[in-house]
């Protein structure tokens, strides 16, 4: 009897289990549930029901010879081109492990957008939206701002010290491989240098590029705008073959971990805040993340106030305003925490939409197919590579992580801020975008002020 009624209670349970089991079967049946299988399969970060009904509206919008180019139709144009650029970069085999997504993200959309292969009414909302809006700069200050601050305070002045030591030596040796080899490819010295070597480490386009055709038709006596369409090709090879090479590295640090911090530049360095949310499973609210998105905003707000008065670059201004902000302890540790998840947020939301803005409205693609003859391709790819490969050596004689080093010192032959962006989504390390701004700035600026001066003692 007390059998009976022990093995009751057992049988019941089980009963209740094969009824919970035949409910859970029959849900996973029904067509809610595989309605939402449906709409959780998502093209970067955006569901597919409403990618295709996207697609729709904006074609609509199109036929009608309008589209806006406010913020609200700038979100859906940019996450769908950059996402779905993005995403089959990410589908291409071997090519996929060195970048081909921020690649696929940028250049597609310039051929597309140059060859009249997206609708006039499409690329004239997103060049008026990418120039009216400042969104690249939103973009960095955000990452900046919230990188740095996410840094661990005892390491960052160290690592801020010691990159310019791998940044100067790969200035050197970029600048000797690529005038001898133009040399030998019979570009001549002074060509190789003035016009391929020197606009590849500029620091870019509106910061490096269009300086620098300033200074040398002042120099030279020339018209600017015939200068200009020589230095820039190499700029935009320059920052392709940058990217192409930091994803390479990002594959090559996959192979070899003891070669990279992945996103550290040296060993027992760490993302501080990252520890603190772990350690203490402390919540940002939304209030503490808007508040740091307002900081690095007025940050970058006081970087261009001290450009016009001063004319010092905006974003560097910005960069050491964040770094005296976090030594001084003068941020509170939940607004840190605040502007860290804004990083995270702008780093995997944000980053190829941007790209796909950048490809429409800043890429000039015939201007980077003018850079495809042999001898500017073999000057401007081993130029690079020397940048790179000196950086790599450097850094690990420094005890630095070698491969994290040589992507920093890719952005000084990167495409200003924007190449910034490109070559770090290639590499996977957005976190490393202050050190790349010193080197796409900084060295840009030092870059172009010293060739300059040189310039005038032998034209």
């Amino acid at each position: 009897m007390q059998d009976a009624e022990s093995a009751a209670p057992a049988l019941q349970s089980e009963a209740t289990l094969q009824g919970e089991t035949g409910l859970q079967s029959e849900a996973r049946g029904s067509w809610p549930v595989r309605w939402w299988a449906i709409v959780d399969y998502k093209i970067g970060i955006i569901p597919l029901p409403v990618f295709l009904i996207l697609f729709a509206v904006i074609a609509g919008f199109a036929t009608t010879g309008k589209v806006p180019s406010d913020i609200l139709m700038a979100i859906v144009l940019l996450s769908m081109g950059g996402f779905s650029c993005a995403e089959l970069g990410k589908r291409i085999p071997i090519i996929r492990n060195i970048g081909a997504a921020a690649i696929f993200a940028t250049f597609i959309p310039s051929f597309l957008a140059f060859h009249h292969l997206l609708p006039a009414s499409i690329v004239d909302s997103i060049k008026t939206f990418t120039k009216d809006s400042n969104f690249l700069y939103l973009f960095i200050s955000c990452i900046i701002v919230g990188s740095i601050l996410g840094m661990d305070r005892g390491v960052l002045i160290k690592g801020f010290l010691k990159i310019f030591v791998p940044l100067a030596a790969g200035s050197l040796a970029g600048g000797l491989v690529g005038t001898l080899v133009g040399i030998m490819l019979g570009l001549g010295a002074y060509h190789a240098f003035f016009f391929v070597v020197v606009p590849i480490m500029a620091g870019g386009v509106g910061e490096g590029a269009i300086p620098l055709s300033i200074g040398y038709s002042q120099i030279l006596h020339q018209p600017q705008g015939d200068l200009f369409a020589q230095v820039l090709p190499p700029v935009m090879l320059g920052s392709l073959t940058a990217i192409l090479l930091s994803g390479t590295l990002n594959y090559v640090g996959k192979k070899y971990p003891h070669l990279t911090g992945e996103g550290r530049l040296q060993p027992g360095e760490h993302d501080e805040l990252e520890f603190e949310e772990e350690d203490t499973k402390q919540h940002v609210d939304v209030a503490t993340v808007a508040a740091a998105v307002v900081t690095a905003v007025t940050l970058y707000l006081i970087g261009v106030l001290a450009q016009r008065l001063f004319g010092f670059p905006a974003p560097v201004v910005m960069l050491l305003i964040a770094v005296l902000l976090k030594l001084a302890r003068a941020v509170s540790p939940s607004l840190q925490l605040g502007a860290f998840h804004v990083y995270k947020f702008f780093s995997t939301a944000v980053t190829y939409p941007l790209l796909f803005a950048i490809g429409v409205a800043l890429t000039p693609w015939d201007k980077l197919v003018a850079a495809f003859t042999l001898p500017y391709i073999i000057t401007i790819v081993a130029t690079v590579a020397a940048i790179i490969t000196t950086g790599f050596f450097v850094g690990s004689w420094l005890k630095m992580y070698p491969i994290d080093t040589a992507i920093v010192t890719a952005c000084h032959s990167g495409q200003g801020g924007t190449g910034d962006v490109a070559i770090l989504t290639a590499a996977n390390r957005m976190q490393l975008m202050p050190f790349a701004q010193i080197a796409t700035r900084i060295g840009g600026a030092l870059t172009v002020t010293g060739v300059l001066i040189v310039l005038t003692q032998i034209a």
